[in-house]
């Protein structure tokens, strides 16, 4: 099992990490005296060359091949050993895929199809309110 490695002090400033996982960043630690840096024993490790990932795992999400998804025809070419990443398109035609992807059971990685769906659903109701 791999480390996961966070910066020095990530637990005492709220800046570094403390409670904000997208904060939570690693960055080589410096400094003259620091223990990390000369990675002493009960202090966190540091990245270095022999922590890399088996070939087989290396470049996959949740073991499955990642596959971009831009069209409909893209969404129904996934397979069960890969998972999509939905790519930079506008909004309607990722309520599509979105929408359709739910509907055969597809896992996206980068977008959670219910909460998506949930909250650009209201938005519509509300502008149709607006134009009444």
């Amino acid at each position: 099992m791999m480390p996961t490695f966070l910066r020095r002090n990530t637990n005492r400033h709220s800046k570094l990490g403390k409670r904000r996982k997208k904060k939570q960043i690693w960055r080589n630690p410096t400094g003259r005296h620091n223990k990390m840096r000369l990675k002493k024993k009960s202090y966190p490790a540091t990245v270095s060359v022999g922590y890399m990932k088996d070939k087989k795992e290396k470049g996959k999400i949740k073991k499955k091949n990642p596959i971009i998804v831009r069209t409909l025809k893209d969404l129904g070419r996934l397979a069960n050993s890969q998972i999509g990443i939905i790519a930079n398109i506008g909004k309607k035609k990722k309520l599509e895929i979105v929408e359709r992807a739910k509907e055969k059971g597809i896992h996206l990685h980068n977008i959670n199809p219910k909460q998506y769906l949930k909250k650009n659903k209201t938005k519509e109701k509300i502008k149709e309110v607006e134009k009444k």
